[in-house]
């Protein structure tokens, strides 16, 4: 893990960077979400890493711990699939502007030659947003598949929709040009190479204690989802899916926001090209007023999960479950939050008042 050193020496008033921490307490008192993990990190140090609250409202239930691995959802896209998508593209072995059906030909079809890669990892692919495919699907297979078969909603290029799809179509193609699964990959070529020990597709049972339990989903699989993937469509897939199914601790995030912020540099190694990284996480400007830039978010001016004080040049994604990472290379800050707000029941969405609130008190510390 990145060193701890003390707030002062990071550049942060310990006393304002407490409210942080209040902040969270007190989102855990009034049940917006059950427990969080948090981690600061600045200047190669972690100036804090804090766990609060229990897994579940029961009073009885574990307490958090730093190490305890969330259900990253949607931060899964950032973490596997955008950055192996980033290493094919500094190997030359996957262009941004090829037409995906180049690569998978079941997605041909009339106005299909617009959908290039680069259109999918910012979201203006044409594709709807979601679909239910987990009523029919029961393999990756199957759901590709179905994917394929989805109509356009939209003409490439010209509107902003985020899309599982999308990124489900991306994931067949790197595991088309990468040659084997996607946990395989990203093991090799994520992982590894930035020591994220911890971070897995299906934990195993031992793993177990140290997971919080998500959602109680009675309308599907009829039970509480723990140690498992929330996301449905990730589920029926084998809970091996490239927009959700990762579990991991913060600990290993901040590894890997660290190599970000340090422009594909980790301890001294250069793990990924500077260039690229530069490349995947500012702004595309694909689409007029589009936030989005390859695979990664950006800050909105209105609204954004990351607050109000992250500079422009700044990237990061939130997942479903309550999680995400936000990481400002102005000022070598960066922050990742883990919740199992979705526990026992999706409905709760006072996460996004927790989400601004809390990276805007971070920002405050800042002396």
């Amino acid at each position: 893990m990145v060193s701890h050193t003390s707030p002062e020496q990071l550049g942060f008033d310990p006393a304002r960077l407490a409210r942080a921490r209040t902040v969270l307490e007190d989102h855990v008192r009034t049940h917006t979400t059950p427990g969080a993990v948090a981690l600061v990190l600045r200047r190669g140090g972690v100036a804090a890493h804090w766990a609060v609250g229990r897994h579940t409202y029961d009073a009885t239930a574990p307490a958090v711990r730093p190490d305890d691995l969330y259900d990253l959802a949607s931060v899964t896209k950032v973490v596997v699939t955008t950055t192996l998508c980033m290493v094919l593209e500094a190997d030359g072995r996957l262009d941004l502007e090829t037409p995906v059906s180049v690569q998978i030909p079941a997605f041909s079809g009339e106005g299909r030659d617009a959908v290039t890669v680069r259109r999918l990892l910012t979201h203006c692919g044409g594709l709807p947003a979601h679909r239910g495919f987990y009523e029919t699907c029961r393999s990756k297979a199957d759901t590709v598949a179905a994917v394929c078969r989805t109509p356009l909603t939209y003409q490439p290029g010209t509107e902003t929709v985020y899309s599982d799809l999308g990124v489900i179509l991306l994931g067949a193609l790197v595991e088309h040009l990468g040659g084997g699964p996607l946990d395989e990959l990203a093991r090799r070529d994520v992982f590894d190479p930035l020591g994220m020990a911890e971070s897995t597709y299906c934990p195993g049972e031992d793993l177990k204690l140290r997971i919080p339990p998500t959602e109680a989903d009675k309308p599907w699989r009829g039970r509480l989802i723990h140690g498992e993937v929330h996301d449905e469509n990730a589920a029926a897939m084998g809970g091996v899916a490239p927009h959700a199914g990762l579990f991991a601790p913060a600990g290993d995030l901040g590894r890997f926001l660290r190599c970000f912020l340090c422009g594909g540099q980790l301890e001294e190694r250069q793990v990924f090209p500077e260039a690229s990284v530069r490349r995947f996480t500012a702004r595309a400007n694909l689409v007029p007023g589009s936030t989005r830039a390859l695979g990664w978010d950006t800050p909105s001016e209105k609204g954004s999960s990351a607050g109000r004080y992250f500079s422009s040049g700044a990237f990061g994604h939130t997942g479903f479950t309550g999680t995400s990472v936000w990481a400002d290379p102005e000022r070598d800050l960066g922050v990742i939050l883990l919740t199992n707000r979705v526990h026992p029941t999706r409905e709760n969405q006072d996460i996004r008042k927790l989400r601004p609130a809390f990276h805007d008190a971070v920002s405050e510390a800042l002396v």
